[in-house]
């Protein structure tokens, strides 16, 4: 399990130093107020910097994400979540405080699109629930037209979704946070069922044959 900040501490076990802005956030006077309601204690963030940038644990893991979701706030104060998905990768790390993907044609409501309009506050939230790891972000979101930027379609999609593509996104990210494996219930892709299922198929298929040639 990768490393996530806990009450006023700075460093895991081994003594690195762990992302605190996430935490110096969250930690508001309603929060800490029922932190102490059912713990006794609030968790106290001191010296957290203006932003944590991601590192290498973070960068491979999204790396190899193929969905994540996106929370934004409503015009109204509502918070919406929305699902993005595409091939791995397809969320791009440009540098170690900027994240970019393609958008594409979808329902026509253009909730996330608005709402950042307005607040450009957003929060990602990316599962692994294969290695039950979670990986929460915190950013400030920019829309780019793709009609505007045609660049753009040639970096971050392939030929074949470049004529879906409508806007890219880049998040400027403030701060993340590892949240710890307890109660993610791990779920398999088609693809990973195929990795481990598909040698056992194989080999039946084959002992199957190798009895039915003794019969004959």
């Amino acid at each position: 399990m990768r490393p996530s900040p806990e009450w006023d501490e700075t460093q895991d076990e081994q003594g690195e130093t762990m992302a605190t802005k996430y935490l110096d956030l969250m930690f508001t006077d309603a929060v800490c107020r029922a932190q102490t309601q059912y713990y006794g204690q609030a968790g106290r963030i001191a010296g957290a910097p203006d932003r944590d940038p991601l590192g290498q644990a973070e960068a491979e893991f999204i790396a190899m994400r193929d969905s994540f979701y996106i929370g934004s706030i409503s015009e109204s104060g509502w918070p919406y979540v929305q699902h993005r998905g595409g091939p791995a990768g397809f969320l791009r790390l440009i540098n170690e405080t900027t994240l970019a993907f393609a958008d594409y044609k979808g329902n026509r409501q253009l909730l996330s699109t608005g709402n950042v309009s307005a607040n450009d506050r957003v929060a990602l939230f990316l599962m692994d629930y294969k290695n039950r790891e979670r990986l929460k972000i915190l950013g400030h979101a920019r829309i780019e037209d793709a009609r505007v930027h045609p660049e753009l379609l040639v970096r971050f999609t392939d030929q074949k979704m470049r004529s879906s593509m409508e806007r890219l996104v880049f998040i400027d990210v403030v701060s993340f946070d590892w949240n710890c494996p307890k109660y993610i219930t791990p779920r398999y892709s088609a693809e990973e069922v195929e990795e481990l299922a598909g040698p056992l198929r194989r080999r039946v298929a084959e002992l199957e044959a190798e009895l039915h040639s003794r019969k004959s």
